[in-house]
């Protein structure tokens, strides 16, 4: 498709192909495009995104950026591997490739976390809206924390404690207490006190006050529970 051609897309067309590509699997070409629907829309409080398209935009980043995290996860594993074999030749290679992943992670999430901090949060009108985006701006900083060490790894969790109290406190007034955004909010609290605070105590302690409260939840989160709280010590009853 003609360059020319892609900058003077209707709205529609723009969303139209977003689907396409989703279905394709093409998930860099789905965020350029959800990319290129905002520029549209840049200034605060004209127009924002509906449900679906603020949806699109989620899965957009949130398939390109899980397969960076799992090629990050298959690398370090490696790494650990050859470093204990002491394979210092594949080690300085493994390390090299390490790198080149963990930048193009922090490029990705930049871009989102800029794109929330720029426009979308600013022009959220509704605490739904407001809560989905400050849930994705905690989401990205915490997948910032995964790989980053030192003061960088300390301030991602930082920001990802920020914007968790800040969407806490909207989701608190907007939200219902059974609200998949605030069930997903819960859940990604107590993995990130288990996973990057290594505060296992109070993870699961968030866990298990999660559980004593899921026979309230839909049946159909059942699935997401267990993957998420999968650090638990005890079986998970049915919700």
């Amino acid at each position: 498709m003609a360059a020319a051609l892609l900058e003077n897309l209707t709205r529609e067309q723009y969303i139209y192909l977003v689907k396409l590509v989703e279905q394709a699997k093409c998930y860099e070409e789905m965020v350029k495009f959800m990319e290129k629907l905002l520029i549209g829309l840049t200034s605060p409080g004209v127009l924002e995104l509906t449900v679906e398209e603020w949806n699109l935009l989620s899965v957009a980043y949130k398939n390109m950026i899980g397969s960076l995290r799992a090629t990050w996860r298959i690398v370090s594993s490696i790494e650990q591997k050859e470093e204990c074999q002491k394979n210092n030749e594949h080690v300085v290679l493994v390390k090299d490739y390490r790198s080149k992943v963990e930048a193009k992670l922090s490029t990705v999430c930049a871009r989102i976390l800029g794109i929330l901090d720029s426009h979308l949060i600013p022009s959220a009108s509704s605490g739904e809206s407001k809560v989905f985006y400050l849930k994705m701006k905690e989401d990205y900083h915490q997948y910032l924390a995964e790989f980053k060490v030192g003061d960088e790894r300390k301030s991602a969790a930082e920001d990802t404690m920020l914007a968790y109290k800040a969407t806490q406190d909207i989701a608190l007034v907007d939200l219902a207490l059974m609200h998949p955004i605030r069930l997903g909010m819960a859940l990604n609290f107590s993995v990130f006190y288990y996973e990057i605070l290594n505060s296992s105590e109070k993870a699961c302690g968030m866990a298990k006050q999660l559980l004593k409260s899921s026979h309230r939840f839909p049946t159909c989160v059942e699935p997401l529970m267990r993957d998420q709280l999968s650090f638990i010590d005890f079986p998970m009853t049915r919700i």
